[in-house]
């Protein structure tokens, strides 16, 4: 800005007064007076929008500070690159140099993020005024994108091309820079724990061997705060109620492609369970029946997860009793002296709140409903904190989102909350293409087309065709987990399979449909019920001869000779299970029953019952780190109206790990091919144990033990060739083994090294196997 130099003069003399505080100089207050306002250098911008900025006013005296307040007004609206203010008299002259206009932006030198995530961060457009501070910031919040892939060293620079016109085109040049990896995980004040033993819980891991396809060793600065919450749920879990982060100090190398990541901690002393007591502070609620539900035994190490679950168990007593507003308050009392814990459930009355209204937003695709429909709450209705958070879980379970949020907030009154739902889409179809080799089935290719939530109202359809060596497979399938607006599954799927038994000289074909209906009949229970219709074909079953070539005898067993040809199938059917999952009251521990019977005869050629019961148990012992599991199964075919059983109505070699599908039961040794006939009843037990190998976590390797035991057996039919009676008597098999279980990118894996240690001459047995891993 330019002044008069009487303006000059009078800030020497303010200064001088400054200076020598035992003078007192009266300085003259200067001021102007406008009566014109002249803009010069303006192209695009128009007067009126300076002359706001200014907002000086003709005609009215202004002092030197106000005139240059006018002045950082307009330079701080970011339009002009310079700005000059000049009285010349009366006259108020404002000089600008607006700055250049953005003709195009573009990115160059990044792979990592494509143009349009990057066009996405930027707030610089075409068409635009450039500013440099603006440019920056893009630059910086790009930088930032980079970072959250791990990528530190990422540096983005951003350059202009002046063009003609006063225009400019932006680019900006990035370098990525590699990954900055975490080349170490260390903690400081664990004394309980080893450093390997707390990098096993944290999500962040080491950059090892397998770091080129481990993204978990990156560094990630929001997965710090997770894996605060995860230590801090490890320890106290395990006694520590204490226990604090005191910090985490992330050390950059000075190449800056590595982290050197420090966790500060304090343990406190490990308690232990003390008095356990129930109260009820309710006129007219007994504790007693409470207390029952109690969980949190003395003397054992505190656990927040046995509290929280003994909490569960008791809002779930009340639910049931229709109290509402009741909560079950856990007081604890430290005893210092012998590091315990005395824990006194309350049951009080809770505040009277209701829930006004749920509301949802981010949804794009799926329907308010579906999303609706996982609150077994609705407006009007007592606020019950817990029902709220379990409807999280369930809207999350879904997988049909990113990120769920479920949160409340107060209402038009104090006695009213409003639950907001915040999602986040991501996608639910998958298109996968496979190929499998087998050494009996050959090469095989797949092809699977699912949508999980199909038009956005949460309805499943898939589609799958596969292909081996002599077999092919094709079939569909859709899901309505909601129908008629009611928790009442309808299924509706059909095949087609044409497959070469293994281990056996026959081949078969099955085409159907089926449909399903399934609802909750408990809070752990569910029943499908079910009607199939089918069209069940044995064919290429070749009769014993002598070939006339080698003079060797060939064929299969007359039971099967017996069996061939094609036959329909009409059944209906139910499925009882039980599963302890359903409501989570005991994380640790899972069972799970079901029980299921198909009644054929409805129609068709074949009449029969077929029952199949299972049960299982898991668990964790060992601080968690061993899984537990034990299965069982058994099986019966009953035919009625003097028919027989044929192999495809009949159990063929259920799973027994150490042998091949089909590997065990009746057989008929006196044939040729010495076929496997299947049995109409079946049982088998399994029994196993996954742990860590002590490899770093993030390489998703485990081991395992396992023992197996199970017999197939039962014909209608016993006569085989030769007119010999086939031995179909209960038999069992067993084998023992070792597992490698590995999850990968295209899904869990699971290798089994197998001994028979009780089995027959004529069994086919399986040293290893390599499969995909069910889950429990």
């Amino acid at each position: 800005m330019t002044l008069k130099r009487s303006t000059c003069a009078v800030a020497l003399i303010a200064g001088l007064a400054g200076a020598i505080p035992a003078l007192t100089v009266p300085v003259p207050a200067y001021a102007y007076v406008f009566t014109q306002v002249r803009i010069e250098g303006n192209e695009r911008i128009e007067p009126e929008t300076i002359l706001s900025f200014a907002n000086v006013t003709r005609g009215v005296e202004v002092s030197a500070g106000e005139v240059n307040d006018a002045l950082q007004r307009i330079q701080n609206s970011g339009l002009f690159e310079t700005v000059e203010v000049v009285p010349e008299g009366s006259t108020l002259v404002i000089r600008v140099s607006e700055w250049p206009t953005i003709n195009q932006i573009s990115y160059e030198g990044n792979r990592r993020i494509k143009d349009e995530q990057l066009a996405e961060i930027a707030q610089s457009q075409s068409r635009r005024v450039y500013s440099p501070a603006q440019a920056e910031r893009d630059a910086a919040n790009m930088a930032q994108a980079y970072s959250q892939q791990g990528r530190l060293a990422a540096r983005v620079t951003p350059r202009i091309i002046p063009r003609d016109g006063n225009r400019v085109d932006l680019v900006f040049e990035v370098r990525e820079g590699d990954l900055t990896e975490i080349e170490r995980i260390g903690f400081t004040g664990n004394r309980s724990f080893s450093d390997r033993r707390l990098r096993n819980v944290l999500e962040t891991k080491q950059a090892g061997l397998l770091r080129s396809f481990i993204q978990s060793d990156t560094y990630n600065p929001e997965r710090l705060s997770l894996d605060e919450r995860l230590l801090t749920e490890f320890y106290r879990s395990r006694g520590f109620a204490d226990f604090t982060v005191q910090g985490v100090a992330p050390e950059l190398a000075r190449e800056r492609d590595a982290l050197f990541v420090t966790y500060a901690i304090e343990e406190g002393p490990r308690y232990r369970f003390g008095q356990v007591d129930t109260i009820s502070e309710i006129p007219g609620v007994d504790a007693a029946e409470f207390q029952r539900q109690n969980r949190v035994k003395t003397g054992a190490y505190y656990s927040p997860e046995s509290i929280d679950v003994t909490i569960r168990r008791m809002e779930t007593i009340a639910l049931q009793k229709g109290l509402d507003f009741v909560a079950i308050e856990p007081r604890v009392t430290r005893n210092l002296r012998n590091q315990t814990l005395d824990v006194t459930f309350a049951l009080t009355r809770g505040q009277r709140v209701f829930v006004e209204r749920i509301d949802i937003e981010g949804n794009t695709t799926t329907l308010d409903e579906v999303i609706r429909r996982q609150f077994n709450t609705v407006e009007g209705d007592p606020l019950n904190p817990r029902e709220i958070r379990n409807s999280a879980e369930r809207i999350r379970a879904l997988g049909y989102f990113a990120n769920a949020q479920v949160e409340t907030r107060e209402g038009s009154g104090p006695q009213q909350v409003i639950v907001d739902v915040n999602v986040e889409e991501q996608p639910t179809g998958t298109l996968e293409f496979g190929a499998s080799y087998g050494a009996n089935s050959g090469v095989g290719l797949s092809m699977g087309l699912t949508e999980r939530n199909f038009l956005g109202r949460g309805q499943e359809v898939a589609l799958n065709i596969s292909t081996a060596s002599g077999s092919r497979e094709g079939s569909f399938r859709f899901v309505e987990p909601f129908f008629l607006t009611r928790d009442l599954r309808f299924g509706l799927s059909g095949w087609y399979r044409e497959t070469d038994n293994l281990n056996a000289k026959y081949n078969t074909r099955s085409a159907g449909v089926s449909t399903s209906l399934e609802f909750p009949v408990s809070n752990t229970g569910r029943l499908e019920v079910r009607y199939r219709l089918s069209e069940d074909t044995i064919y290429d079953v070749t009769p014993i001869s002598t070939d006339p070539e080698t003079g060797a005898l060939e064929g299969s067993s007359p039971i099967l000779v017996d069996e061939e040809g094609s036959l329909f199938t009409s059944s209906i059917g139910y499925t009882y299970s039980y599963d302890s999952r359903r409501v989570g009251l005991n994380p640790r521990t899972a069972t799970k029953l079901s029980f299921s019977q198909d009644f054929a005869g409805v129609g068709g050629d074949v009449q029969s019952i077929t029952s199949v019961i299972s049960g299982g148990v898991e668990s964790n012992a060992w601080r968690e780190n061993i899984t537990l599991r034990a299965e069982f199964e058994a099986g019966a075919v009953y035919m009625l109206d003097d028919q027989s059983s044929r192999i495809i109505d009949r159990f063929a070699g259920q799973r027994v790990r150490g042998f091949e599908s089909n590997g065990i039961g009746p057989r008929d040794l006196e044939a040729p091919n010495k076929d496997a006939l299947g049995g109409n009843y079946y049982w088998v037990a399994r029994a196993e144990a996954q742990f860590p190998l002590g490899v770093p976590e993030e390489y998703g390797l485990a081991g395992g033990v396992f023992a197996d035991v199970g017999s197939v057996w039962g014909l209608d039919k016993k006569i085989g060739a030769n007119g010999v009676e086939v031995d179909d008597s209960m038999i069992p098999r067993a084998a023992v083994g070792v597992s490698l279980f590995w999850t990968t990118p295209i899904g869990p894996l699971r290798m089994n090294y197998a001994k028979t240690i009780k089995s027959e001459d004529y069994d086919e047995d399986q040293k290893f196997d390599l499969t995909i891993s069910t889950q429990f």
